[in-house]
């Protein structure tokens, strides 16, 4: 088995291949920490998938109105994907949360973030 960093010593300084064994010996604990505990994923694409939309969609909201809108649209898109992530239907979730919200006491606020959310009975 060639070691990476036997490997480094092998090809031209400054070369592309140097610059990406540099690069994976520089992260090599997070690269390999998937080794050191199960729970913990060999890559993030399951993330990337659910953020895709999101970077496709990009350009279309580039004027969104003005920098609050973007965001206000920002904070929205992270709630939606939060309450995914959580198993609610995003816009049950977002349905109940807004018409629950003008008569919500601020204290208690974080009974309506997706980990806490319990739809109204």
């Amino acid at each position: 088995m060639i070691r990476i960093d036997a490997l480094w010593l092998s090809v031209p300084e400054g070369s592309a291949t140097a610059k990406v064994i540099a690069y994976s010996l520089n992260r090599w604990e997070a690269l390999t920490a998937y080794l050191d505990n199960g729970a913990v994923q060999i890559d993030n694409n399951h993330i990337e998938n659910l953020m895709r939309p999101w970077a496709m969609g990009r350009k279309a909201w580039l004027f969104a109105g003005s920098e609050l809108a973007g965001q206000r649209a920002a904070v929205v898109m992270s709630l939606l994907q939060s309450a995914k992530l959580h198993g609610h239907d995003p816009w049950a979730y977002l349905k109940d949360v807004l018409t629950r919200l003008p008569g919500h006491m601020n204290s208690r606020i974080e009974e309506l973030l997706p980990n806490q959310w319990q739809p109204q009975s």
